[in-house]
């Protein structure tokens, strides 16, 4: 469940910005009705913080936030937005989430002023304006680094907050402590200083990483005229939600081999069979099935079954992946589904080694039973390793950023505290952990890492090409050989992680 809380006036037909038709969305809905609808899924009784004075809405939202047991979605409420991102935000990982836009980039012939180095810039009060939002927040590649005021300057400010915020309950005494300390300083805030902006703007001086996200392929518009409802209305009729929700259904940190020999048109499987009512569960059973033939047939040891098996379990690591893509696309999520899944991963693959041990024992080759078992043991211990590592680094506390006075004008200290963290961050251990994950950005290393691993999909693709091809001591080989390197590889990184 999600603590849903609306910033602004009451929804309703008779109350502006919320009382304006979206003239072209199915039922000429008001921005208001349009929003509670969509919020009911996840808060039937969202709490309302009434426009007034500063101190007063601060204060309200001090009391939703010190009662709150469940994460808090805090979204202004003349906002129009489609129910993805929606779903989105609330569903992401980051313990705080904000929806930002950057500012664009000046055209390259364009003539500009020479601007100082970042770590040289003086800190400014922003008078920019963006979707009529003041442009005085500075955000880096994946977090809020600064937010300004009309009395608070920031460094460089490139963005604006939109308005959606996502915040784990964990962080929901903060808010609190913030929004009661900022009530006292109401005064020093200006009529054009947004009160989503203003919470964030706590939120990163008391020490809470927020995370930021664009609205992608997805609709997000504060509405403030009915001549802006009209135009987004237009605007996001014209938006295809359902490919984007179904892009979003298949996962990002998936392996090459599936990214690219499975994920390009497993979705469109998936969102067919949702579309007829199958559940992810039973596209496992598909799954398991596929893959106990695919067994059956390698326990011949027939070349023509070979190859068969092989095409069978690909097809089983492709509805694999289309359970997930089900689950995720039509959000039919259960304790069931996620045990049954990744138990039979395992199944599916213990019971592919003893088709391929028992066909080459058939066909007359020899025994491989050792090399199998040696495969099997080094996959269970490197799934221990996954498991139990996850466990530990879900206990781990998240590192504390610095933090700042919400009094102080401008944000120098902050920005010095951060320099002085990321240089005592770059030695040692975490220097070079810092190096290898930046050498990601060049393509043939981030797939190289992704593959060293030795991911499900890879295992799969071995296990199909070398059985079809060759026989069962070559699919060993190949999986007890590229199993011990990306045994060694992940032990020494989380190894390092520990220690850094």
């Amino acid at each position: 469940m999600t603590r849903v809380v609306l910033l602004g006036s009451l929804p309703g037909p008779d109350t502006a910005p919320t009382g304006l038709r979206l003239a072209a969305l199915a039922g000429s809905p008001t921005v208001g009705e349009r929003l509670n609808a969509q919020l009911l899924s996840l808060d039937p009784r969202p709490a309302v913080i009434e426009r007034s004075d500063l101190a007063a809405e601060l204060l309200a939202l001090a009391e939703v936030a010190e009662s709150a047991t469940e994460n808090l979605f805090v979204i202004p409420a003349d906002s129009v937005i489609h129910d993805e991102l929606i779903y989105q935000i609330t569903k992401a990982k980051r313990g705080a989430l904000a929806l930002v836009a950057k500012e664009p980039r000046p055209a390259a012939d364009e003539v500009r002023e020479e601007l100082a180095p970042i770590d040289e810039a003086e800190p400014e009060i922003g008078e920019r304006s963006l979707e009529g939002l003041m442009v005085r927040a500075r955000v880096g590649k994946s977090r809020v680094i600064s937010v300004g005021s009309a009395h608070h300057a920031v460094t460089r400010p490139n963005a604006i907050l939109l308005g959606p915020l996502h915040l784990n309950a964990r962080h929901a005494p903060v808010l609190a402590e913030a929004c009661r300390e900022l009530a006292g300083l109401a005064h020093l805030f200006g009529p054009d200083d947004d009160l989503l902006q203003i919470i964030v703007f706590a939120l990163v001086r008391k020490g809470v990483s927020v995370g930021i996200r664009g609205r992608r392929d997805l609709f997000y518009r504060r509405i403030f005229t009915q001549a802006e409802a009209t135009e987004a209305a237009t605007e996001m009729s014209g938006m295809d939600e359902d490919r984007a929700r179904l892009n979003n259904a298949v996962k990002g940190a998936d392996g090459f081999f599936t990214t690219y020999f499975v994920s390009t048109y497993s979705r469109f499987i998936a969102r067919w069979a949702a579309r007829r009512g199958l559940t992810p569960n039973q596209v496992t059973l598909i799954s398991i099935a596929l893959g106990v033939a695919a067994a059956g047939c390698f326990a011949t040891g027939e070349r023509l079954w070979m190859v068969a098996g092989g095409i069978l379990i690909y097809f089983a690591f492709v509805f694999d992946c289309v359970d997930g893509q089900v689950a995720r696309y039509a959000r039919k999520f259960g304790v069931l589904g996620a045990w049954l899944d990744a138990t039979f991963d395992r199944f599916k693959e213990y019971v592919v080694f003893a088709g391929l041990a028992i066909g080459f024992a058939v066909s007359g080759q020899g025994d491989v039973w050792t090399l199998a078992l040696i495969a099997l043991g080094l996959q269970s211990v490197r799934h221990l390793l996954d498991f139990s590592f996850g466990v530990a680094n879900r206990r781990k506390p998240p590192g504390q950023l610095p933090t700042l006075a919400l009094s102080a004008p401008d944000d120098r200290d902050l920005r010095k505290a951060l320099e002085r963290r990321k240089i005592e961050r770059s030695g040692g251990l975490r220097g070079v952990l810092k190096m290898w994950t930046k050498a990601g950005k060049f393509r043939a290393v981030h797939w190289a890492r992704k593959m060293i691993v030795f991911p499900i999909g890879e295992r799969f693709a071995a296990i199909a090409i070398t059985a079809a091809l060759f026989d069962a001591r070559v699919t060993f080989l190949t999986l007890v050989i590229w199993g011990s390197l990306a045994a060694v590889y992940t032990f020494t990184g989380r190894l390092m992680r520990s220690l850094a």
